[in-house]
């Protein structure tokens, strides 16, 4: 009834993917959620939604989970600074609305936002000063 009186919430697998779909629609749904799972000797990163093969091959799913789900990934190995260049494209591409998937009220392919967040990575190293 009200989540944020948690910080954080330790479940089994059944109860914890039920909790987190339920949570998915806080943020926009599946499509949003990053997935980590940390281990003593082991850590695993993936985006919370299933495989959706009714989508699969069709150039229209959201790529954002799977790059959040990475920023995580680059996070836990120390790569900080990679993962604030995605972030910050990412969220280039989510202010300028130009390229977002069909999902999120967009019109463009999963390839054309990936392109577009690769563009906004390349635009930000020229803006960036040489030292």
């Amino acid at each position: 009834m009200n989540p944020y009186q948690y910080d954080m919430l330790l479940l089994e697998n059944l109860y914890g993917d039920i909790i987190s779909d339920l949570c998915a629609a806080f943020v926009g749904g599946l499509g949003f959620v990053p997935g980590a799972n940390y281990g003593d000797h082991a850590a695993i990163f993936e985006a919370v939604h299933g495989s959706a093969p009714d989508i699969a091959g069709k150039n229209i799913a959201n790529p954002t989970a799977v790059l959040r789900s990475a920023l995580l990934m680059l996070r836990h190995i120390g790569e900080h600074d990679a993962a604030l260049k995605i972030r910050n494209a990412l969220e280039k591409v989510y202010r300028d609305r130009e390229k977002l998937t069909r999902d999120v009220g967009g019109k463009a392919g999963t390839s054309q936002f990936a392109d577009h967040i690769i563009d906004a990575m390349e635009s930000a190293e020229v803006q960036q000063p040489v030292s």
